[in-house]
């Protein structure tokens, strides 16, 4: 998946810790061979060019392009199963896997999990006694600096995940054009349960721009989230307040 992952695990049967933070690792490269759309042998890759029927290829892959379909769908097209006319699951993957690989920990009787994959966060159970889960949200226009701090308090489980221009420059597509998205925003940071739809959400509310992705953002149940915009303005649904901290 082209990202570094890093686990925090607390407590549980250490042996039975181990041995799930061994599956859940496995099964991230399991999914980066499956569904990497740089290897021409992925399963992914040869589904695109029809070498493969999504019947001939692992479980994952027909349960991962359902979910793309919902995120299409919810999103009103702003979320692309497609790049360049071939099938590209990548906007939900990485979250899916960071999913699934916490849930395995938590499994496994640990009581606090954060595993974070390249910069989105998936968050269970706490860290110790009387202390959430906190991740800081980075300030895209001041290098080094925090736009927000979000804090798990009160959940049980809580996902963040951030789109933008910040470390990759203008990645996202613009499905409506297939051209990298040009829009008034740097970055979206999506606060949910999950982090498989808090990083689709913050693909597909950049794309659309901030005036649309507001609105949008603020209809989905569950959903919070923080805006920035190029001209260092600053917007967030109206429910955003109560996870800072």
């Amino acid at each position: 998946m082209g990202t570094v992952f890093s686990f925090d695990v607390r407590g549980g049967e250490p042996e039975a810790v181990q041995a799930a933070l061994a599956e859940a690792v496995a099964q991230l490269h399991v999914a980066d061979q499956v569904f990497s759309t740089y290897r021409e042998d992925s399963q992914i890759s040869r589904l695109a060019r029809g070498r493969l029927t999504v019947d001939e290829c692992d479980a994952e892959v027909a349960e991962v392009l359902e979910l793309c379909a919902e995120a299409e769908r919810l999103s009103n097209g702003w979320f692309s199963t497609t790049y360049a006319g071939a099938i590209d699951p990548t906007g939900i993957v990485k979250g899916w896997s960071v999913e699934r690989a916490a849930l395995r920990l938590v499994e496994a009787g640990a009581t606090g999990v954060s595993v974070n994959g390249g910069g989105d966060v998936q968050m269970y159970g706490v860290p110790g006694p009387h202390r959430p889960w906190r991740v800081g949200v980075s300030d895209p226009l001041r290098p080094g600096g925090l736009a927000a701090v979000v804090s798990a308090a009160g959940v049980d489980q809580l996902a963040v995940a951030t789109s933008g221009t910040g470390e990759r420059g203008r990645h996202i597509v613009d499905p409506s054009t297939g051209h990298s998205a040009v829009t008034d925003l740097v970055a979206v940071t999506v606060v949910g349960p999950r982090i498989t739809w808090a990083d689709a959400w913050a693909t597909a509310a950049f794309a659309m721009g901030s005036r649309q992705a507001l609105d949008w953002l603020e209809s989905l149940p569950g959903i919070e989230a923080l805006l920035i915009t190029a001209g260092d303005e600053v917007r967030c649904t109206g429910g955003l307040a109560g996870r800072l901290g």
